[in-house]
């Protein structure tokens, strides 16, 4: 059992791996350009398919790295659920961005104290430099998991709801991907916000930029500073479920 944000509300977590980084520039690539459409045309339908990202019309890392290790950001949660499918297609182990409620439990690794000193284990604005860095190069928390907090802020299946952690249900879902929440803080934020229990809701200045009518469901123009990381339930769900799980969030 496990206390969620600040509230006294207990949950049950099931079993799950989660990936040490952030999704990488380099891992995400292999998606993309594997999937990418030249010229986009209408997404493709069905639980099985897996439709093509749009090609980015500018650098959305705006020069602070790419290959090498940094994370991949600029995604919607759309973009990071669909990486997952195409996980799933590759390989047959069905991965998934996770829930808050498994994030924030990854996140904290047993603790209930602030996790001190920040510096130590993250990059925000004090110690950035105003730009994201290679995954990996501050300290773990006590699970073995890098930049939990800071460097990019890490989307999860949740949807937001001011109340959420107040219903039995988790995720939270509505049918707006503008509602849906990135957790852990990222490079351009203060400390204050830099936190296992800060949480936000997708804004649309994030995409101000973006000249298509209606905005991309895969790129975030202006959001530089927000990536994801993935988990692998234990044991795995069912193929319907699976199935369930895709026709839910991406159709």
């Amino acid at each position: 059992m496990f206390k969620i944000c600040n509230s006294q509300k207990k949950v049950k977590i099931n079993a799950f791996w989660m990936g040490k980084t952030e999704v990488t520039y380099d891992e995400y690539q292999l998606f993309f350009e594997e999937e990418r459409d030249p010229e986009p045309k209408p997404a493709k339908t069905g639980p099985d398919a897996i439709t093509r990202p749009s090609p980015p019309y500018i650098d959305f890392t705006l020069g602070m790295g790419k290959v090498g290790g940094f994370p991949a950001n600029s995604m919607q949660q759309y973009s990071a659920i669909m990486y997952c499918k195409w996980l799933y297609a590759k390989t047959g182990i069905f991965y998934r961005i996770p829930t808050e409620i498994e994030w924030e439990y990854a996140c904290k690794a047993g603790q209930k104290n602030p996790i001190e000193p920040l510096d130590e284990y993250a990059w925000y604005a004090k110690n950035s430099q105003e730009k994201y860095h290679h995954v990996g190069l501050k300290k773990p928390n006590a699970f073995g998991l890098y930049d939990m907090l800071g460097n990019v802020s890490e989307w999860v299946l949740d949807h937001y709801d001011a109340e959420g952690y107040k219903k039995s249900e988790s995720p939270v879902f509505t049918d707006k991907y503008a509602d849906a929440i990135v957790r852990g803080g990222n490079f351009q934020d203060e400390k204050i916000l830099v936190s296992p229990t800060a949480r936000f809701a997708a804004d649309p200045v994030w995409n101000r930029r973006d000249p298509q009518i209606p905005k991309s469901i895969w790129w975030n123009a202006d959001a530089p500073f927000v990536g994801f990381r993935i988990i692998r339930p234990n044991p795995q769900p069912s193929t319907q479920e699976i199935r369930t799980f895709f026709e839910k969030y991406l159709n």
